[in-house]
């Protein structure tokens, strides 16, 4: 049965969660896509609820102890980034050529202070790493071998290539390779493969993170939208903080993080109305699949997609914490 403090917003197939009153709020994504109980095992399907479940319990701890939201994102962020079941960190999936090259945003909404990496290699958690570049340089976005000597010099986590290496995943580049193409997939069923995680503190201040592995056999240089301020991670304090998860071509191309925003500020929409525009109509008009996670400045979370499922979990002050997968 659906939760009473859940507003089910559902059009043309599109399933917006809206949890209102409440000043801390923690939420958190770990993919979209075509998720079905019937290609889900139990067992596995246990697994990615636990690790969401551990993941929030992480961030929530720190928001429940007064805080920071910036702390928070980044704890919960790192939690899943060290989950090999997900897309980022040590579950970041193979490049065309056998590597890893991850990429990962964090942002801060009390001031549009913002740091991201991109095309990075045997970075524990990429995530860090963005937050060091937010508040060590007077940059925004590193990329490739520059950002891993800025790591180095940062003393950043570095772990070698085997702490990255998976065998379901080492098959789904192999399977990828035959079939020449470029999976946004990272599982049996259709999967985009990102984590992220949004919260408000008690101050009232909003933060967002962001972190993937990219695509299955991906060719060298492509970066998505996580990376992209305004694309796949966006927060100001006024508005909201948003993390996205999706085909990111689509989310760069339409701004979409940034585009809830722009919703909220001048048009006066609400943070569910927000989100419905831009995942159920501007997304979903030019084939973009996927959603996003978002709070807003009074503590209201929102959790879209216009995919079959998305991984997901949310707290808020109510107490209750909740996971889900599918769409129903």
């Amino acid at each position: 049965m659906v939760d009473t403090l859940l507003l089910i917003l559902i059009r043309t197939n599109m399933n917006t969660e809206t949890i209102n009153k409440a000043k801390l709020a923690l939420a958190i994504h770990g993919g979209a896509g075509t998720i079905r109980r019937a290609e889900l095992n139990a067992e596995r399907e246990t697994a990615y609820r636990d690790g969401l479940q551990q993941a929030l319990q992480r961030g929530w701890e720190i928001l429940h102890g007064g805080g920071i939201a910036l702390n928070a994102v980044e704890a919960a962020v790192r939690a899943l980034e060290d989950n090999p079941l997900f897309n980022a960190g040590r579950g970041a999936v193979f490049t065309h050529d056998g590597r890893h090259e991850m990429d990962a945003a964090i942002m801060s909404g009390q001031d549009l202070r913002a740091g991201a990496v991109a095309a990075v290699s045997e970075i524990k958690n990429p995530v860090s790493l963005a937050r060091r570049v937010m508040e060590e340089t007077e940059f925004v976005l590193l990329c490739g071998k520059g950002a891993e000597e800025f790591a180095r010099e940062s003393q950043c986590d570095f772990a070698p290539p085997e702490y990255f290496y998976a065998e379901f995943r080492y098959e789904q580049l192999l399977k990828a390779r035959r079939e020449h193409e470029v999976r946004l997939d990272h599982s049996p069923v259709k999967k985009f493969g990102t984590v992220g995680a949004v919260a408000r503190d008690a101050q009232g201040h909003l933060a967002a993170a962001t972190s993937t592995g990219g695509m299955t056999n991906k060719p060298f240089g492509r970066i998505g939208d996580t990376p992209l301020i305004g694309a796949g991670t966006y927060a100001d304090d006024k508005t909201c903080a948003v993390s996205c998860t999706g085909h990111g071509e689509f989310f760069i191309r339409t701004v979409a993080a940034y585009d809830v925003a722009c919703l909220m500020k001048y048009k006066n929409l609400t943070l569910g109305e927000a989100c419905e525009q831009v995942v159920g109509v501007t997304l979903r008009e030019m084939g973009g699949e996927g959603g996003l996670i978002a709070v807003d400045h009074s503590g209201n979370v929102a959790l879209p997609f216009n995919s079959e499922g998305m991984y997901r979990a949310w707290l808020t002050s109510d107490g209750t914490p909740h996971v889900a997968i599918y769409g129903d």
